[in-house]
């Protein structure tokens, strides 16, 4: 089952950081990215192909830090 979630993002300021964003959750299998945008994420995975931890982890490796879900 396909889990919907929206991301913060920090560090992100132009559209070349909105271009590295997309291309960094692009990269991870079982993701399908909605839309980004400067500061947020919107997107689909499959939890069975990954988890919103990994998904963190690789934004942040790209230097895109997620802030936790309040």
């Amino acid at each position: 089952m396909e889990m919907q979630t929206t991301l913060k993002i920090t560090g992100m300021s132009c559209g070349h950081c909105v271009a590295r964003v997309t291309k960094a959750l692009q990269a991870i299998d079982g993701v399908q990215v909605d839309t980004v945008d400067v500061g947020s994420a919107k997107l689909r995975f499959d939890p069975a192909r990954t988890s919103e931890a990994a998904i963190a982890s690789a934004l942040g490796e790209a230097g895109y830090p997620v802030e936790p879900q309040s």
